[in-house]
């Protein structure tokens, strides 16, 4: 029991995710604990706010597993997570939408945007599509998926008692809630934000334990050269399909906690605008760094909000521009590039070095 634990822990500080030891850990539960502590001090608004940043993280970390550890790149994040949005939208609706079954429409929403990528990832990847090609095919996929709910507007357009409604929306979705004998829980406000971060933190930790485990090594040995890996006898289209499968379930899981989250879901959060964000989200962060991508993301998506309140357009010019500055000045992502300078610049006794994502940084 003790030797699991202790491999378990091994696993947390591995060699593919940043960050290790008692200082890293120590910053992320002083993070987590003004996390848990916000809802004391803020308003109502703020913590839905807040929610509403919890919910698209787990789309970030999805492409980050898929693109900077795998590399994968798709635009189709928003594809998935329109499958599951829609789809718990709908079985939350007609199963009656209390207790329960609320988290077994989660559950199975995330289950049929996972299975909706197993089928496209299998024909893409055992078709040998990859590279730039890969990201076509995933945005072609997402841009019908958008037509074809923009013209669901008529009332034949209804599976069960969830009407579509084309351009506009479906509406009626239910949160979810539990029933413990005649007191309902729903997740709305401050429930809802607890729920997203405690979820947030089991996603994030099986994250590392993945990507530091002997899978992750080898997705990584795949991104860095496919030939060699494929001569040491690993099946790289398995990989690439798991991956492929994990990074657009956390994409569904994203989508149905905001169509449970708004009680709404419509075409326009799968178009080409939204497709591009977790694009940027991730290349912003550092797409190779799990940790960088789900803070950066965090903090990209507030400072985007704050500048749509006064300009939606200024806004998107803000993101293509610092898209660009990105993939210009920062390929590795500016937050990462941050870290790395913060750990260059800080002084040790010694001298010496000191290892993130696997480099050496002198000092």
């Amino acid at each position: 029991m003790t030797k699991a634990i202790t491999q378990y822990v091994g696993r947390l500080n591995g060699a593919q995710t940043l960050g290790k030891g008692p200082g890293f850990w120590l910053s992320m539960a002083t993070i987590l604990a003004a996390a848990l502590a916000f809802p004391l001090f803020a308003s109502s608004y703020e913590v839905g706010n807040f929610a509403y940043f919890f919910v698209w993280l787990f789309m970030a970390m999805g492409l980050c597993l898929m693109w900077g550890y795998g590399g994968i790149m798709s635009f189709g994040q928003t594809f998935f997570f329109g499958i599951a949005g829609y789809a718990y939208g709908v079985l939350s609706i007609n199963l009656g939408g209390v207790g329960v079954v609320t988290f077994v429409a989660l559950i199975a929403s995330v289950i049929v945007a996972t299975a909706a990528a197993a089928v496209l990832g299998y024909f893409m990847i055992w078709g040998r599509v990859a590279g730039i090609f890969f990201g076509i095919v995933t945005l072609a996929a997402t841009l019908v998926l958008t037509f074809f709910l923009n013209q669901t507007a008529g009332p034949e357009w209804a599976i069960g008692s969830a009407r579509l409604n084309g351009f506009n929306g479906m509406t009626g979705i239910k949160p979810l809630n539990l029933v413990f004998g005649e007191e309902r829980i729903v997740f709305r406000g401050v429930y809802l934000y607890y729920l997203l971060l405690a979820m947030l933190v089991l996603v994030y930790l099986g994250l590392r334990l993945l990507l530091n485990s002997r899978f992750g090594n080898t997705l990584v040995a795949i991104r860095e050269d496919e030939n060699r890996a494929e001569l040491l006898g690993y099946d790289v289209r398995v990989y690439r399909l798991v991956t492929f499968c994990i990074g657009s379930g956390l994409a569904g899981l994203s989508g149905a906690l905001y169509a449970a989250w708004g009680q709404f879901i419509s075409p326009t959060t799968i178009g080409l605008p939204a497709a591009m964000m977790p694009v940027v989200w991730v290349a912003f962060s550092g797409r190779r760094e799990l940790t960088a991508t789900m803070l950066g993301s965090f903090i990209f998506m507030a400072v985007y909000q704050l500048i749509t309140v006064y300009s939606q357009q200024v806004a998107l010019i803000v993101t293509g521009i610092i898209l660009l500055a990105t993939v210009t000045f920062a390929p590795e992502g500016f937050i990462i590039g941050l870290i790395k300078l913060a750990y260059r610049l800080r002084p040790r006794a010694g001298g010496g070095s000191t290892a993130i994502l696997g480099q050496q940084v002198s000092e």
